[in-house]
């Protein structure tokens, strides 16, 4: 019997577009069992890459985020030890992970990017669960009209959506699990 799956959502945040000319400076995830409970989180911030710099325009929009910005460099630790200490904790859940994000094209990148680079492996495979794309099927809308104004107010709890990585990959694991209950309900 296959193991369950363990919905993992996961918010980065970061000094450019793209890894490598541009660095993960924190990393957040929340672990939830399909019922919605959520079982673990995971959080680290990180050095930023050898030789990598901030990307003009995201370093001008964190200018107007002094909050956030100070909370993903407090504390930051070097990548490989915190890769490592993250493919562990992906490896303690008590199920497959499932990568899920909002969206999942972005957070993606970055965390498959760094651990292959960091670990050489990652516990996701090569697939990620985006939470936009999950909307659209279980509205039935077009994907460019799926945005969170236009979901239902039911989906969503009491969460910030501060910036911190932690704290948006609860609000969007907490928005993902409402969806999924509501299918499963059909």
């Amino acid at each position: 019997m296959a193991r369950a799956e363990v919905y993992v959502s996961t918010d980065v945040e970061t000094d450019g577009p793209i890894p490598g000319p541009h660095s993960m400076l924190s990393l957040g995830s929340a672990a939830y069992l399909e019922d919605g409970t959520l079982i673990d989180t995971f959080s680290a911030n990180l050095d930023t890459l050898p030789g990598a710099s901030g990307h003009p325009a995201t370093m001008k929009w964190w200018a107007t985020q002094p909050a956030a910005w100070e909370a993903c460099r407090k504390d930051p630790e070097d990548p490989a030890e915190a890769l490592e200490r993250y493919r562990g904790w992906l490896e303690t859940l008590p199920g497959r992970p499932v990568f899920v994000a909002y969206p999942a094209g972005f957070d993606f990148t970055f965390v498959y990017w760094y651990l292959i680079r960091f670990t050489g492996v990652s516990p996701f495979s090569h697939s990620a669960l985006d939470i936009k794309s999950y909307a659209m099927a279980v509205l039935g809308t077009d994907f460019r009209s799926t945005v969170k104004r236009s979901m239902p107010r039911r989906w969503f709890g009491d969460f910030p959506h501060s910036h911190v990585a932690l704290d948006d990959a609860i609000e969007q694991g907490a928005l993902f699990c409402a969806m999924l209950a509501e299918r499963r309900s059909r």
